[in-house]
């Protein structure tokens, strides 16, 4: 009952929870959090370009600070998917998604790398080489190592630790009967709140809970030029973590 009660909680804010607005990401290290300093910003910048020109993959960071209660999962996809991340031969995008208030994280990551990036993968990074410099509050150094790291397993460089998965207990209601819930009333809300203009709960907001990020700073500009999505797509693969 405890599982079947948490899974309808997480529900109910996946359904009525307002989405925050899809950021248009004008450059490759965006922060709307003020957190990271032109100097910081600059180096990000320049790196994740040159990693581009190198690889012909593009590796997004983005920090915002709150989604209000939305899940991370669903905005990351969004954001990957509205800011067309990647290449369209390829499908080798990856956004990197820090929400500092709500002390989240995610890698999204495009289908063209989800071979070389599974979600295992992705946890071991968030968990081994970015949280533990977040919760000393040094974000800026936590970034660096998750973007290298990043950078690591899409040449296949990486090597996870602390993959294994726990088994449940098989107490509760079948697994197979909450995912298949969970899709069909997904995607009923979830299909109209994804087309601009369409219905359901879920919607593109014009100011987002905190004011469409205004009064941040970010990324954009500059020497080391701005951001532009090769048309990549996505299908929501990655891992999600906290500090």
């Amino acid at each position: 009952m405890k599982k079947l009660f948490y899974f309808l909680l997480f529900l109910q804010t996946f359904l009525f929870a307002q989405q925050p607005e899809v950021v248009h990401l004008q450059a490759w290290a965006n922060d709307y959090t003020n957190t990271l300093s032109s100097e910081q910003l600059n180096y990000l910048n320049n790196d994740l370009r040159a990693f581009s020109d190198s690889t012909s993959s593009q590796l997004v960071l983005l920090i915002i600070p709150t989604l209000n209660g939305y899940p991370i999962e669903d905005y990351s996809y969004q954001v990957a998917k509205e800011n067309k991340i990647g290449s369209k031969k390829n499908n080798n995008g990856i956004l990197f998604l820090v929400v500092k208030d709500d002390r989240k994280l995610r890698i999204e990551v495009g289908y063209g790398l989800e071979g070389s990036m599974p979600d295992a993968l992705c946890s071991s990074i968030l968990r081994n080489e970015v949280r533990p410099y977040f919760r000393s509050g040094d974000y800026y150094q936590g970034i660096k190592q998750g973007i290298d790291a990043i950078k690591a397993a899409t040449a296949g460089e990486y090597k996870a630790t602390d993959l294994k998965r726990k088994k449940g207990n098989g107490k509760g209601l079948p697994t197979i009967f909450l995912i298949i819930l969970f899709i069909i009333i997904s995607l009923f809300f979830r299909g109209g709140g994804r087309r601009r203009g369409g219905g359901g709960f879920i919607f593109y907001g014009g100011g987002g809970g905190f004011g469409g990020f205004g009064g941040g700073s970010s990324g954009g500009g500059g020497s080391f030029g701005g951001f532009s999505g090769g048309g990549g797509s996505f299908g929501g693969g990655g891992s999600s973590g906290s500090w």
